[in-house]
């Protein structure tokens, strides 16, 4: 069967912008462009992630109009819309056109601006967010992201003795590896006690567990493994899964397992012919410290009630023998929802070809990147290998 392959990466820094969803977009796909050596004729679709952007910028119809800002109006244009798992859902659907031989080579990416440049304040962003919880069951309790994230976290402390300290690891290793990042929004060191001695936020969560709201974008160019033989430092998409949990929250079965993420990885894991055990390190869709601890269990990198405590003894550090988030993570590269779940790829791309600088990871030829959406309902587990 063909394979997918990923021949050019690019993406803005994360963090506030004063551009348009258009301008943001536009850098990062001239950038992958750039990357990839092709211009817009090359292209022959373009598929798109973004969230929110009717809900906070009353700017819907995106595709086409982006298709037009980067040269390629004309060519089939979807945007996808999965919650945080946005830009990863448009991923794996350019890489089964690609497989199938429906398109050649395909622009792939997200934009998300969620900081006070769209006009709107936290709480009204905030609430925005909880729209991807359940219309019914969740929102109406006043329910949103931090709280989901809690219940979530809180099962799986009492369930495994998961401490707050393990969850202040989290931060601080991300923290580290944002500093090593030049695009990441968040820069600065932080320690445990800091992390301990912020606000709480939702119970386990202290503000310094939670990531930000971010603008930013990310690009991709994907085209066949055959004709990825002619560009430079390709790296080949060897597995794509992508599950749904139960939802809402209260009708999930063992609501800390995250279901989608272990059914979505085992499908990645399979089409690539390879186990956890064969990933050199991971990017995981970190919204919260406890999501990372969940999601390292649930893509086989620690036994279930392992993630906390390996974080407190360093294996997910950029040194450890497990490594997760050498960008920084949603915690400290920042979160523009619709760009997050690409951007994970962008950063797979650049370590497996050894561009990574200062947050290289040593000797690395294949990982797996995590991103989820809503309160854990949709994930996709995407695998990418050096090429042999």
């Amino acid at each position: 069967m063909t394979r997918a392959s990923v021949v050019g990466a690019g993406m803005t820094t994360f963090g506030v912008h004063e551009s348009t969803l258009a301008e943001l977009f536009a850098t990062a796909a001239l950038d992958a462009y750039d990357d990839a050596g092709v211009g817009p004729d090359d292209v022959d679709a373009f598929y798109f992630g973004n969230a929110m952007g009717g809900q906070t910028e009353n700017d819907t119809h995106l595709a086409p109009k982006l298709a037009s800002e980067v040269g390629i109006a004309g060519v089939p244009a979807q945007r996808f819309e999965d919650a945080c798992a946005t830009s990863a859902t448009a991923f794996k659907n350019a890489v089964q056109a690609v497989e199938a031989g429906i398109h050649d080579t395909v622009l792939v990416g997200g934009v998300e601006r969620c900081t006070p440049e769209t006009g709107l304040g936290t709480g009204e962003m905030t609430r925005i967010f909880a729209s991807a919880s359940h219309r019914q069951y969740e929102q109406p309790t006043g329910l949103t992201f931090p709280g989901v994230f809690a219940l979530l976290t809180k099962r799986h402390m009492h369930e495994y003795g998961t401490t707050e300290e393990q969850l202040a690891h989290v931060a601080v290793k991300n923290h580290a590896n944002g500093q090593r990042n030049p695009r990441a929004h968040f820069g600065r060191e932080l320690t445990v006690e800091d992390v301990l001695e912020s606000p709480v936020v939702a119970d386990p969560f202290h503000l310094m567990d939670c990531c930000p709201f971010s603008d930013g974008a990310s690009a991709l160019v994907v085209t066949s493994d055959e004709r990825a033989d002619s560009y430079d430092d390709p790296v080949d998409v060897t597995g794509v899964g992508h599950a749904t949990d139960i939802v809402p929250l209260s009708a999930k079965p063992v609501p800390h397992a995250t279901q989608a993420a272990r059914d979505a990885a085992a499908g990645a894991y399979e089409q690539a012919d390879v186990t956890a055990d064969a990933m050199d390190f991971a990017e995981v869709h970190d919204c919260f410290t406890g999501a990372e601890v969940m999601a390292s269990e649930a893509i086989g990198f620690f036994e279930d009630g392992e993630g906390g405590p390996a974080a407190a003894e360093g294996r997910s550090a950029l040194d450890g023998d497990r490594p997760i988030n050498p960008s920084g993570g949603l915690k400290a590269k920042g979160h523009p929802i619709g760009a997050t779940g690409a951007a994970q790829i962008v950063e797979l791309t650049e370590q497996l070809r050894g561009d990574a600088g200062d947050r290289q990871v040593e000797g690395a030829e294949r990982a797996v990147a995590h991103n989820l959406g809503g309160d854990a309902g949709t994930t996709v587990v995407s695998v990418v290998e050096v090429r042999s």
